[in-house]
């Protein structure tokens, strides 16, 4: 969407890039601000393959699939970003060399980096439970999600096994602008904060919102637009 400098958005878990950066105008605000959006989506996710093939999902596959992007679209100067699942994608990319001048990181704090293997557990329980669970049930409003979403549940279980955690040490890589943009009331992955103080170019934004409804919001898109062309 758009015409002009690339900036390479990944949506979240579950998500598509229609529903996380189109539905609710997040990506028009950015492209009206004068960039070319480039929004996939991810593997096992939205419009893009399903693979029920174990050998499809190895270690780091999406941060793969992104840089095979970038080299595709033969992007030399760019930024990149994400929400949640994007944000953990986009932070793993840059750590294993991708160089986007700028970063933006969604819906993310410390421990949901450095402690994925919890927050990865709540949704392989979520998978497990998708025709069991109650309303009230923690993992409700995720099945729901992933239910209106039509996740294949046998591919994601499959995705969910190529995150790692990340070392909080090997953040400091992370050296270009960096903007976190989290939902007022999102603790889903730790403390935005907590990032904010490791990384050494972050700027922290507070939109309203929790970690589901943060990307309805039109001040989301207002925040990344106002960075990107600072």
């Amino acid at each position: 969407m758009g015409a002009g400098r690339p900036v390479v958005l990944l949506h979240g878990l579950f998500s598509s890039a229609y529903v996380n950066w189109i539905k609710f105008g997040t990506a028009k605000q950015i492209a009206d601000a004068g960039f070319r959006v480039i929004m996939p989506d991810l593997r096992a996710h939205g419009d893009s393959a399903a693979p029920h093939d174990p050998a499809a999902y190895f270690d780091d596959v999406l941060v793969c699939d992104v840089e095979a992007l970038i080299a595709h679209l033969g992007l030399d100067d760019y930024d990149l970003g994400g929400f949640s699942l994007g944000s953990r994608t986009t932070v793993r990319a840059v750590i294993r060399g991708m160089t986007p001048r700028r970063i933006v990181l969604g819906g993310v704090g410390l421990e949901g980096l450095a402690g994925w293997r919890n927050r990865k557990r709540f949704f392989v329980e979520a998978i497990a439970m998708a025709e069991t669970a109650k309303r009230g049930d923690p993992h409700w409003l995720s099945i729901q999600f992933m239910k209106t979403m039509k996740i294949d549940t046998v591919a994601a279980g499959l995705l969910l096994e190529t995150f790692a955690d990340t070392d909080p040490s090997l953040l400091t890589v992370l050296t270009m602008p960096t903007l976190l943009v989290c939902g007022s009331e999102d603790d889903d992955n730790g403390s935005a904060e907590s990032l904010e103080a490791v990384l050494p170019n972050a700027r922290l934004a507070i939109v309203p919102g929790t970690h589901m409804s943060s990307v309805t919001s039109p001040e989301m898109g207002v925040a990344i637009a106002k960075f990107l062309t600072n």
